[in-house]
């Protein structure tokens, strides 16, 4: 909960009809960097062009993050992280809106099971 009071957090949601398909959490930090924290489509949504909106949303709105907080510095960086387990598009989504690999890493996780839905859903 510290984390989504900080100055700054953002989390904008996408909606198709009425309901969540996915969403964008901008991160602000030191000196003007603002890092994607979050960023993700519900499966269901996946496919169908919404990604590549919301991520265009969610750019645009870090590069404005300070005219929204003005206690906040110009944005001068806006970066993301992105991982194997990302969907197959995820890599050329982020390129096409001109994110750049700027270090690649390799570390091994141990896999946790993934919860269903809740129940009754």
């Amino acid at each position: 909960m510290e984390q989504l009071d900080r100055p700054g957090v953002e989390t904008w949601v996408a909606y198709d009809r009425g309901t969540p398909a996915g969403y964008v959490e901008l991160d602000p930090q030191e000196d003007g960097v603002v890092e994607i924290m979050y960023f993700g489509l519900l499966p269901d949504f996946r496919g169908r062009r919404i990604g590549g909106h919301l991520l265009s949303v969610g750019v645009a709105r870090a590069w404005s993050l300070a005219e929204r907080w003005p206690e906040r510095e110009p944005t001068r960086r806006v970066w993301v992280h992105t991982c194997s387990q990302d969907g197959p598009t995820a890599m050329s989504n982020y390129e096409r809106r001109g994110f750049k690999v700027f270090r690649t890493e390799t570390e091994e996780k141990e896999e946790t099971p993934t919860p269903g839905p809740w129940p009754g859903a």
